[in-house]
Formats: C-alpha cells, structure tokens, sequence
C-alpha cells in the first residue's frame, strides 16, 4: 500500500515537473524496479526473523515477542528489517543475554539462504560487526 502511494505521488511530482512524458515514465519504472528489489530482500530478512523466533519460541511466545516491541518501541512485524536497530535493542530487552543466541541464529540462517559465495562474503565481515551491523551491510549490498 505505501508503495503505491509513493509511485502515485511520484508521478503527480514528476509530471508536473516534466513536460517529457517518455523520462517520467522511465524515472517511474526505475524506481519501481529498485523498490521491488529491497522490498524483496526485506520480504526475506523477515520472513527469516520470523522463522526462526517460531523454531525457538514457538507461535505464541512469538506472538508475545511482536506484541511486547510493538507496544514499547512502536515497531510492528512488517517493519523489523527496516528498523533492524529498533528489533535489536527491543529483542535485547525482552530476552537479555538470550538475544544474541537468536541474533547469531537469524544471521546463520540469512547466511544460508544465500550462495556459497555470497555466505563467505558476508561470514567474513562477521567479526568487523554486530547483529545490526550485519543486516545493514547486507540490504546495502543486495
């Protein structure tokens, strides 16, 4: 939905800044393109987050942690890779030194989802950064 809002808005903008109808239509697919690629590898950030706080937790203790850091930090389940400092530090408080056992989980299993070659790369550049660190460098180079 705020995708569609922002292309809508894009185009209004665009169009009255352009007489040339073929570069906002260029400018408009470009975007389109680069929106859906990082909505991609967040799609799959999060549905890793996910998966492994239910592997761990189980469904409802789960339930339990998206509530607690939606009603303290304002942060809801679509927006964790987004917001991954905001997870990080929500997480921390609600499991405290049991949220690096998660974070290093949810890292393996992003590792994995990738190619071999993409996995070294980025196990590499494990030790240089933390948890949030390591989800950051990662939607910077998807």
């Amino acid at each position: 939905m705020y995708f569609d809002v922002y292309v809508c808005l894009t185009v209004r903008q665009e169009y009255l800044l352009s007489r040339n109808t073929q570069d906002v239509y260029l400018a408009i697919v470009m975007r389109n393109i680069t929106c859906k690629t990082s909505n991609k590898e967040e799609d799959k950030i999060s549905k890793i987050v996910d998966r492994v706080l239910k592997q761990v937790f189980g469904k409802e203790a789960t339930h339990l942690i998206y509530k607690h850091l939606e009603s303290h930090y304002s942060l809801k389940q679509d927006e964790i890779t987004e917001k991954i400092d905001v997870f990080a530090k929500g997480l921390e408080e609600f499991l405290n030194s049991g949220a690096a056992v998660i974070e290093r989980k949810i890292l393996q299993d992003i590792y994995s989802s990738y190619g071999l070659l993409r996995r070294l790369e980025l196990e590499r550049t494990q030790e240089q950064h933390d948890f949030v660190g390591q989800i950051m460098l990662l939607r910077q180079r998807a």
